[in-house]
């Protein structure tokens, strides 16, 4: 049984991350948010320790390591984005694993940094890239790898998932600390198609706004058109009473391919293959970091090119 702490526990995607912790069998010793509405730990681990400061979470871990028995193994970081690097730093140098949320950083040579910290240290970081291990991803990869070398697939990717006004008012609408909508809800995307269709050739931006942004990359095997909006309004079917007001579609060559489902249950796989030794490292991401942060500085070129036909649509 492995000893986890987790930052940022009152946060959106943490409840995937406790769940992977207690479905692999391990346990969650300490957990830290500036937010006290953390009653779900009461689900998964009512005897782990909380914290809303810093300094005390640091100190309480930092006792943990001097006993060998008491040690965290892992620190899974579930904070804002900008503060992903400074938690990753923070898990190494108590000398446990980091498993880190997307982004792992906002900008490439960010990397770097913490390549040379992992070197120095004894742990190991880790990023959760769990479209990686979709059953229906891992597919299609196959099919490209023993496809003709030669031949160049037509994409569109279209992800609209729809939030209200408090999206721009929290952290996720400052760019400078989420790095702007392809970030924060593209970026899997982004690592997803480079992993499949190879290095990037070009990266063009057509639309770029608070929560909407479309543009145009070509890959070493694909030309791929992409857009991602917040806009409820850009939805193309009427929500359904009780259901997500979400779309997502990704079409190859005008196919669309189907993996709607398998979501839930990528974060535990993470998990596994992290507790086995196989996760995804600071190579495993460089590519869409790359692709994110090329996009986020990039001057909109407006509706040239081969843009994404959606944008004909609706009204900018």
């Amino acid at each position: 049984m492995k000893r986890f702490a987790l930052i940022g526990v009152g946060g959106y995607i943490a409840p995937r991350h406790l769940k992977a912790i207690k479905e692999t069998g391990n346990v969650l010793v300490a957990s830290l948010d500036k937010s006290d509405s953390v009653g779900l730990l009461d689900s998964y681990f009512p005897d782990a320790d909380f914290f809303t400061e810093f300094e005390r979470f640091d100190r309480h871990l930092e006792k943990l390591k001097r006993d060998a028995n008491q040690a965290v193994d892992y620190v899974s970081i579930c904070s804002p984005n900008y503060l992903h690097d400074a938690h990753v730093r923070f898990a190494l140098r108590i000398g446990a694993n980091a498993i880190c949320e997307k982004p792992l950083v906002l900008n490439p040579w960010n990397i770097d940094g913490l390549d040379e910290i992992e070197k120095e240290s004894k742990g190991k970081i880790n990023t959760i890239l769990q479209l990686r291990l979709h059953p229906a991803i891992i597919a299609l990869k196959r099919k490209i790898d023993s496809a003709d070398k030669n031949k160049i697939y037509d994409i569109d990717l279209t992800y609209i998932t729809s939030r209200g006004h408090w999206y721009l008012v929290s952290w996720k609408g400052d760019v400078e600390k989420s790095g702007g909508i392809a970030t924060n809800i593209g970026i899997h995307f982004f690592d997803m198609l480079a992993w499949i269709f190879g290095d990037v050739k070009k990266n063009v931006v057509h639309v770029s706004q608070p929560k909407r942004a479309a543009g145009y990359i070509e890959l070493a095997k694909a030309r791929v058109r992409w857009f991602l909006s917040l806009e409820r309004g850009d939805l193309p079917v009427k929500p359904q009473p009780g259901k997500p007001m979400t779309y997502r579609s990704i079409t190859m060559d005008g196919q669309e391919i189907e993996f709607s489902e398998g979501f839930g249950d990528l974060h535990t796989e993470s998990y596994k293959k992290i507790l086995a030794g196989e996760g995804f490292g600071t190579k495993d991401v460089l590519a869409s970091v790359q692709i994110a942060s090329d996009i986020r500085n990039a001057e909109p070129v407006g509706l040239k090119g081969e843009y994404h036909p959606i944008l004909k649509k609706i009204k900018l």
